[in-house]
């Protein structure tokens, strides 16, 4: 029985994860292809004693495994985009089929290598790409095909959960629990790809493109990190009955779609309200099904190893079908993707939580007030708390306004002599059917 060959480019965490489950897995996974899947080539810059290598030919030069014309799948597992764009351009005008887990080059060049995979006959796979182990992109893209989607909104970045968790329910500021995170290996060294939402945001593209048939559009996608929330706003958040996460959202308003990356109160009997820790975990809202959810490991060795193996195995059986009976790459043929535009995020409209500190004068109030209501802006809630170094706290929660229109109001009050100019505005999702 022939075996379907495949190289790996990489063997880091999800490298060595992949070549164990490929492994150990090895009968299981050839029953589900029909014919054995076989590592016969990795290119990585050194070894790795967490995986077994020993019968399998190794190169320094990753574009060695690329350019080997016995490899049917390359496996890039390299990271980064400018090596790793070449790279998989490079194994597919060999006549390779790529599986993927880099995010931010699918992405950031995805619409790319789909047009050289079709001009060049082979597929390119990416599950492992959004999520780590759960299998949300197929999930997206063919058991909820039959849905028109609502929205989708989901906490994909498994270490801004984590410090959001730690803020909460051990009452601990940002840049403590981010220390503890870096300890734990949760956070890099510069953490600003998790912390400031780009990471997410990257994710979110992928997963708004297959929800809606748009192009990979991550120049347009909103994102605003984690890095300003306090432990008052979390406390606040709580006295509202809302929990902060750090979300993705993607919405079709009807008149275009939205893509934001920002923190976002939650309300607390939300299923998403419960994911803590790392975890990951995305809602789905479609017409048919209504609200699903989705939840599980975001990242580490073997979660993601399972979705890079599901890909070779989906692969290893599409080697005998004609390509273009394929499942497209991003769940709608290229000829029906939709050009509906993308929003800006002065075009969203929603709720709002706003913290800021003002001077204990007579009126201050008052002026704020009246720019909120001149702006369209009404207040749902309002806590005034005890004077603290000479500054009053106010927390307030608004009813749904336009994003434009919040902003000219808080440019406004900002302005105040009496009110300090670092105004905090969270949005808020009720995450409703």
């Amino acid at each position: 029985m022939k075996s379907v060959k495949v190289g790996i480019a990489g063997l880091g965490t999800v490298g060595s994860g992949t070549v164990n489950v490929l492994k150990r897995n090895a009968r299981d996974i050839a029953r589900r292809v029909g014919c054995p899947i076989e590592i016969t080539h990795i290119g990585a810059r050194r070894d790795n004693a967490a995986c077994d290598t020993s019968d399998i030919r190794l190169s320094r030069d990753i574009f060695a495994v690329a350019t080997d014309p016995d490899i049917d799948i390359l496996v890039e597992l390299i990271g980064g985009i400018d090596t790793a764009r070449e790279l998989v351009l490079t194994a597919i005008k060999n006549g390779k089929h790529v599986v993927t887990a880099n995010k931010a080059l699918i992405a950031e060049h995805g619409n790319e290598i789909f047009q050289a995979a079709q001009d060049n006959g082979v597929d390119v796979a990416f599950e492992a790409s959004v999520a780590g182990g759960i299998p949300i992109l197929k999930s997206l893209g063919e058991g909820l095909a039959a849905n028109h989607v609502n929205w989708l909104a989901g906490i994909i970045n498994g270490t801004g959960n984590f410090i959001l968790t730690e803020m909460e329910e051990g009452g601990r500021a940002f840049d403590d629990v981010l220390a503890e995170a870096q300890a734990l290996g949760y956070a890099e060294a510069d953490p600003t790809f998790d912390v400031e939402g780009i990471d997410a945001a990257h994710k979110l593209t992928i997963l708004a493109s297959i929800a809606f048939g748009i192009p990979l559009q991550f120049s347009k996608v909103y994102t605003e990190g984690i890095s300003r929330i306090t432990t008052e706003d979390v406390a606040s958040a709580a006295h509202f009955g809302y929990r902060i996460k750090h979300l993705g959202i993607a919405k079709d308003t009807g008149n275009g779609i939205e893509l934001r990356v920002h923190p976002t109160l939650i309300p607390k009997e939300t299923m998403l309200s419960a994911v803590n820790g790392v975890m990951n975990a995305i809602m789905i809202d479609g017409d048919a099904v209504g609200p699903t959810l989705f939840y599980g490991a975001g990242a580490g060795a073997e979660p993601t190893a399972s979705a890079v193996v599901a890909d070779i195995i989906e692969l290893g059986r599409a080697l005998t079908v004609d390509h273009d009976e394929r499942v497209p790459y991003l769940g709608f043929h290229t000829d029906q993707m939709s050009d509906e535009p993308i929003l800006t995020i002065d075009d969203v409209s929603c709720s709002f939580y706003l913290r800021l500190h003002v001077q204990d004068k007579t009126g201050v109030l008052a002026d704020v007030t009246r720019i909120l209501s001149d702006n369209n802006v009404s207040i749902d809630a309002l806590v005034q708390r005890e004077v603290d170094q000479g500054l009053v706290p106010i927390v307030m929660m608004t009813h749904v306004v336009r994003e434009g229109d919040m902003s000219a109001a808080l440019a406004k009050i900002g302005a105040l002599e009496a009110v300090d100019s670092d105004i905090m505005r969270i949005r808020v999702e009720t995450l409703d059917a």
